[in-house]
């Protein structure tokens, strides 16, 4: 038995003491299917005993993967085994068996390299020497329905040599799973002629063939399952995973024909800390992959969000100030899934050098290599060190590389990727401050139009934190929220690269203000260095932009940067979420939003400034967290700033912007009668006129016209600038009509975005909500009609919202790891008319239903309410009155309106995870 494994192999499955149990238990003269029911019944006994021996044994000790690997492996073979022994000597005995009724059963793929998880599959090879016979085939079925029976995922397939030649030669799929085949029972003789005959007639030979087609399956899959960053990894097919590993491992066992990827080292290919690495990250994500199997119950692949937490939790990862265990454990998820990128690199060189993968392909259509400087070459179509130790001789030809990489266009050499990660020391506070290198490191931010491509690669092999030290602690942290989809180091680098995308003119038509910024001329050497340090203080128990300030203070300089550049990057990191926070979380309609930000940019320059970085960093959050909702919020906040800074404060007075929203009007309604124009200017105080645009001051006018007090009118209507839905209400107006209102929306499945409420002096609610689907988008048109059904019938009273609610009011389970802690907070000085309550919690569907019921029982007045989402966290902004008109200025009634609204959250809460 073996001794290799995370539990002794006799207590996994005794496998002697089994077969003479199993054999002894069958009656003399039992007939096939009581056999097998004997069979399935002790093999499935032993085999959880044996997965609670393993699952035990993995729980002591979380990192011994390979050890349990080879565990499951064991258990697995010796199920195997005795169903062909109970099918052979039992079921089906042959006691002279001809030559043609050999059978011999093979692993192949995982299960034949030996590496099993919980719950992989098991595939297996019958393996017959001519056309299969009666009695093979009856051995086969025999088998299969004992292995169904024990619940074995079982993957299999009957083949002669012939066919395993023929059809491994005419899929690769077929060839890998071959290339990793392990005698289990049966014909030896048969098995080893198979390893004979792929060696000699399969392999050899095609190894340039092989590669190449492993490779493209390796693109193939890495553009399916997204960036190595991606925030809920396939632990087994993303970039990094074990797949990647496994591809190594199937290459290096076709090219160089050998099972131990150590011998790799002896051979050249890689160096021994190199080998170390690839020790290490297969040791970490096969255990990842166990716990993940155990936590789950089943063969579970990505990390979700929820899995995620169980599983550094199995690993052994804690809470530690500032981080949650489940951060530190994601973290070295990105490290070793980096590492992998790093090993596979430097194997491709090696075969590439061997002739047994093809150059890149730019280099087959360019056979004219470019022009490089002095000290560099060009090897297979890329940037090569032409003396190893003259480039050692002055640190500053590590940033070089880089530069000469952007300026010729060629990808770096992995040996010259080799050569400066082993000497990242050379990196050192002399060259930091030397003068040249600080001019070389911005040069290649801002001199060759696509500064990510050298800050991606410097990242990898850790010359970027070498050269700002203050970068290593944010290399491949993970956030763990539903906002942020990437790493906060490739957020940084996404956020540089979006801000090149704008100055090469990509974004012009999507980004009209930042294109006008930037064509207008800003100070780019700022502008990229506060994009690059912008959450350089991110996972430290203290807010990120007050860190991050102090540590822009001490890097900008030593980047090369004027003192005055110096305060404007440390400002803008300082400030880097004001803007986002003030268009998201405040009604830019209010005058007092806008003369409290400008108060804060206090220049056009920084506004400018500010507004550039904004844009790029919510760009670089995810995929589609930028969308016209957020840009014409910072659109209009950018305008109207710029206004106040450039005409004086006076240019946001109340009275100015009533009157030209009256005149407007007036001009876009020629037919109307006079007297009905000057009802409806009159009708209105002043803060609807501002609080609206001129498109729902005219719908306003319509449902308003002629309305009686028992009517409602609703008008609905996509509103293409902001990615939404506006649904416009007019009718009479009484205590708890916003709540009302976000009950009938929230019953229908509306995500609401922005709402507005505001009252004439005729005793009318005038209220607009913005509202999106369960994709933020636009509701379609033809779902128009049964949404403003379903909210009149709400309204009418026919459907009691807090009831219907409660079905829609539910959490998925991957979002059920997410904490977060609910602030809420009163500002008297935000506004001019009202108190600002901005509630920030977990969100949910009914919550905002919830909050505004809350206050409308608590007698408070809702003008106005402002939802920012992040993912799984929500900042609900209300503008408020009491019931007097009057601000909640008595902290008294502060404290019960806080302990009403959290004692409404609480309660929404425990029963959205009901």
């Amino acid at each position: 038995m073996p001794d290799n494994l995370i539990a002794p192999a006799s207590a996994i499955f005794d496998l002697p003491t089994i077969r003479a149990e199993l054999f002894e238990s069958f009656p003399k003269d039992a007939k096939e299917a009581e056999i097998r029911k004997l069979t399935v019944a002790k093999l499935a006994q032993a085999r959880d005993v044996g997965r609670k021996v393993i699952a035990e044994a993995l729980a002591s000790e979380p990192f011994g993967a390979r050890r349990t690997t080879r565990a499951y492996t064991w258990l697995t073979d010796g199920m195997v085994r005795l169903t062909f022994e109970v099918a052979t000597k039992r079921l089906h005995k042959l006691n002279n068996p001809t030559e043609g009724e050999r059978l011999s059963v093979i692993a192949v793929g995982g299960y034949g390299r030996g590496e099993m998880a919980p719950f992989s599959d098991v595939d297996l090879l019958f393996l017959t020497p001519y056309k299969i016979t009666a009695w093979a085939e009856s051995v086969i079925e025999s088998m299969l329905y004992m292995q169904w029976d024990l619940k074995m995922k079982v993957g299999h397939s009957s083949r002669t040599v012939k066919d395993c030649l023929r059809l491994g030669g005419e899929d690769m799929t077929i060839r890998t799973a071959m290339l990793e085949h392990r005698h289990l029972t049966g014909d030896a003789p048969l098995a080893e002629e198979l390893n004979q005959r792929l060696l000699n007639d399969l392999f050899t030979g095609t190894e340039r063939e092989f590669v190449e087609a492993k490779l493209a399956e390796r693109d193939a899959r890495h553009e399916k399952q997204g960036q190595r960053y991606m925030v809920e990894p396939n632990i087994k097919e993303g970039k990094g995973g074990l797949r990647d590993l496994q591809s190594l491992y199937w290459i290096a066992k076709y090219v160089h024909h050998t099972d131990d990827i150590s011998e790799l080292v002896q051979l050249g290919v890689f160096h021994p800390d190199e080998n170390e690495k690839f020790v290490q990250a297969a040791r970490f994500l096969w255990a990842a992959r166990c716990h993940l199997h155990l936590a789950a119950g089943r063969p579970v692949e990505q990390l979700s969000f929820d899995m995620q937490v169980e599983v550094a939790d199995r690993m052994g990862y804690t809470d530690k100030p500032g981080r949650r265990g489940v951060e530190w454990f994601m973290q070295d998820y990105f490290r070793h899934a980096t590492a992998v990128g790093d090993l596979t690199r430097i194997f491709l060189t090696s075969l590439e050098a061997d002739h047994k993968k093809a150059p890149p392909l730019l280099e087959r259509l360019f056979k004219r290599k470019p022009r490089v400087k002095s000290g560099f070459k060009v090897v297979n179509g890329r940037l090569a060190i032409a003396d190893d130790t003259a480039f050692l001789n002055d640190n500053r030809n590590i940033l070089g590389l880089f530069g000469e990489a952007l300026r010729t266009g060629l990808l770096i050499h992995p040996d010259a990727m080799r050569l400066v990660t082993a000497n990242l020391d050379l990196i050192n506070d002399d060259m930091r401050n030397d003068k040249e290198a600080q001019k070389q490191f911005l040069d290649l931010l801002l001199k060759h139009g696509n500064p990510e491509r050298a800050l991606r690669r410097m990242n990898e092999l850790g010359v970027l934190s070498a050269f700002i030290p203050e970068f290593a602690p944010i290399v491949a942290m993970m956030q763990f929220n539903m906002y942020h989809h990437y790493t906060v180091d490739e957020h940084t680098i996404q956020v540089i690269q979006h801000l090149a995308n704008i100055e090469r003119g990509e974004v012009g038509e999507e980004l009209p203000v930042s294109t006008e910024i930037i064509e207008g001329g800003i100070n780019r050497k700022v502008m990229y260095v506060a994009l690059l340090l912008h959450d350089i203080g991110k996972g430290r128990d203290e807010d990120h932009s007050i860190l991050g300030a102090k540590i822009a203070r001490k890097v900008a300089p030593r980047l090369g940067l004027k003192p005055k550049e110096a305060a404007t990057v440390e400002w803008l990191v300082r400030h880097h979420l004001v803007m986002s926070d003030m268009a998201q979380k405040r009604d830019i309609a209010d005058p007092r939003t806008v003369r409290d930000f400008a108060k804060v940019v206090k220049t056009v320059e920084r506004l400018d400034l500010l507004c550039v970085l904004t844009v790029c960093d919510i760009r670089g959050v995810g995929p589609d967290t930028w969308n016209n909702w957020k840009a014409s919020l910072i659109r209009a906040l950018y305008r109207q700033t710029r206004r106040a800074l450039e005409d004086g404060m006076e240019a946001l007075n109340r009275e100015n912007r009533g009157a030209e929203a009256k005149k407007l009007l007036r001009e876009r309604l020629p037919d109307w009668p006079t007297a009905a124009l000057r009802k409806e200017a009159g009708r209105h105080y002043p803060p609807y006129w501002q609080g609206f645009h001129i498109t729902a001051h005219l719908v306003f006018a319509e449902l308003l016209r002629d309305i009686s007090d028992d009517e409602i009118k609703i008008d609905i209507h996509p509103d293409e600038d902001r990615d939404a839905t506006r649904v416009c209400f007019a009718i009479a107006d009484h205590p708890g009509i916003f709540s009302r209102l976000t009950g009938a929306l929230a019953l229908v499945g509306a995500n609401i975005v922005d709402a507005r409420t505001f009252t004439t002096k005729d005793g009318y609610a005038t209220a607009a909500f913005w509202i999106q689907d369960s994709d933020e988008a636009p509701y379609e048109a033809s779902r128009i009609p049964r949404l403003k059904d379903m909210i009149r019938k709400t309204l009418m009273g026919e459907v009691v919202a807090r009831e219907a609610i409660k079905s829609k009011d539910k959490l998925k389970k991957r979002e059920r790891a997410f904490k977060v802690p609910t602030s809420i907070t009163f500002d008297n000085d935000g506004s001019e008319i009202y108190t600002i309550i901005e509630v920030d919690t977990r969100d949910r569907p009914g919550l905002l239903y919830d909050l505004a019921r809350t206050l409308a029982d608590s007698n408070v007045y809702i003008a106005s309410a402002v939802i920012a989402t992040y993912g799984e966290q929500v900042v609900d902004t209300f503008y408020v009155k009491d019931m007097f008109g009057l601000k909640f200025y008595s902290e008294s009634k502060q404290r019960t309106l806080e302990t009403r609204l959290r004692a409404a959250i609480t309660a929404g809460v425990k029963l959205a995870n009901s």
